[in-house]
């Protein structure tokens, strides 16, 4: 770990609060796992409270600095009133097709991110007095964009944008608004990249295309895993069941089609647990995703809804499990967007030393990933003769599976372990603090700032 001296100042801007509840708070949680608390300071938007594993100083940005969300959560609030049955009359009758209320959400979204935010003097003077050499942000929307920039200049101190996904390359891609949000997203990533000495994408492949894509030098750090979390690799692998059967793990949400891909990998190991195969695929989810894909995977007994989980709770579900699954969509408009992201739970996979099937398009990185560990098998078409081929050959070789569990644990073990990963981590935003960038002066008002040029009011 590095020297107190070492570690610069931050402040970090996103949405997600450091907690175990989302995976990018698990990531930030465990990339500045250790940091001096005295050096780390955030500002986030999300409705949460920070989780006890990193100690800094917090903020939440008021929800009321985004008056127009604001102003129509309270409406939304105000109309859902429940009739005598319990059961609020917004959602008694729906008058609206799925598609058709999907798309208007989808322009109320935008519009709602492309809204004034406004800063106000405390918040403003609250960002001096953190005092960073840097400041290290999350992004994903206009807003948080606007904010992130805010930030820095008040700060006068250079930017590191930390990408998840490729979403400045779909974000209201599909002309929401007439097309303003888009415009919105292009010149908001402008404005980053002028503010940036340094950026960084959660893959390897991200890194790379988006140095390329944005003249900046960019570095890969995605989710790390605490030591205390790895398998032990003197542990021999978990016997199966008592009955020989072989349990699949699905561990993860089931949003961006992936719920089609897994319902793909069900209707394999059904047809294989019928042929004698003693095979079974659990699904691990948050509650909410429960409840609304369960019905996907109707018809299919081999497949098993297991509970949602703690955070605490994943790291011996995934070491007692036989294969671990991670798949992603294969429709174009999912793939643009996951191209070049690694998922919070792969490092978790392959520290549990468990084999790992991956179904999803081969370029993704995730699947990259996966095969550079060689931990496991992927299959990077959509073919069913290809992925029987591979469930089969893990659920027949206990060999195979405890040989290809260990290569990942050894990868995991060089990539992923946290102590490894925070001293490089330190080291890049170090540099960054260090690489000045040209910036036109902070903006400065006796009443407030709101993004965008609107009154402040």
């Amino acid at each position: 770990m590095p020297s107190v001296e070492e570690y610069p100042r931050v402040l970090v801007v996103s949405a997600a609060v450091f907690d175990r509840t989302t995976g990018t708070g698990i990531t930030l949680s465990n990339l500045f796992a250790g940091w001096p608390p005295d050096r780390l300071a955030q500002l986030y938007t999300e409705d949460a409270s920070p989780g006890a594993e990193v100690r800094g100083t917090f903020a939440r940005f008021a929800p009321r600095n985004a008056p127009v969300e604001y102003h129509l959560f309270r409406l939304r609030q105000r109309t859902r009133r429940p009739d005598p049955a319990g059961v609020p009359a917004a959602e008694a009758v729906d008058p609206l097709p799925g598609p058709v209320r999907a798309r208007l959400r989808a322009q109320l979204r935008a519009f709602v991110d492309l809204s004034p935010v406004r800063v106000p003097v405390d918040v403003r003077g609250w960002l001096r007095e953190q005092r960073p050499d840097v400041v290290y942000a999350t992004l994903g929307s206009i807003r948080m964009m606007r904010l992130a920039v805010t930030a820095a200049q008040e700060c006068d101190a250079p930017l590191v944008p930390h990408f998840m996904d490729d979403w400045p390359s779909t974000l209201y891609a599909n002309g929401q608004v007439l097309g303003v949000p888009r415009l919105a997203v292009l010149a908001g990533m402008r404005e980053v990249m002028r503010h940036s000495s340094y950026g960084m994408g959660i893959s390897e492949a991200m890194a790379r295309e988006f140095e390329q894509r944005y003249g900046l030098p960019f570095a890969a750090f995605g989710n790390c895993v605490s030591p205390s979390d790895f398998a032990d690799p003197d542990q021999p692998a978990s016997p199966l069941s008592a009955d020989g059967t072989v349990d699949l793990v699905y561990v993860g949400g089931l949003h961006l089609d992936r719920w089609r891909s897994l319902r793909r990998i069900g209707e394999v190991v059904q047809r294989l647990a019928q042929r004698g195969t003693p095979a079974r695929l659990t699904v691990h989810a948050p509650a909410t995703n429960l409840a609304q894909y369960d019905g996907v995977f109707a018809g299919l007994p081999a497949v098993r809804l297991g509970r949602s989980l703690s955070a605490g709770e994943v790291p011996g579900v995934l070491r007692q499990a036989d294969v671990l699954v991670h798949v992603e969509a294969f429709a174009e408009e999912f793939r643009r967007y996951t191209r070049y992201s690694l998922s919070t739970k792969i490092p978790q996979y392959l520290a549990a030393g468990r084999p790992v099937l991956g179904f999803g398009p081969a370029e993704l990185a995730s699947m990259a990933h996966l095969s550079a560990a060689d931990a496991g098998r992927v299959v990077g078409v959509d073919d069913e003769a290809a992925l029987t081929e591979a469930i089969g050959a893990l659920c027949a070789d206990a060999e195979l599976r405890d040989r290809l569990g260990r290569q990942g644990l050894t990868y995991a073990v060089r990539h992923h372990r946290t102590d490894r990963v925070a001293a490089r981590f330190a080291e890049v935003l170090r540099e960054a603090a260090h690489r000045r960038v040209a910036r036109p002066p902070a903006p400065r008002s006796g009443s407030g700032t709101t993004l965008r040029g609107v009154d402040a009011g």
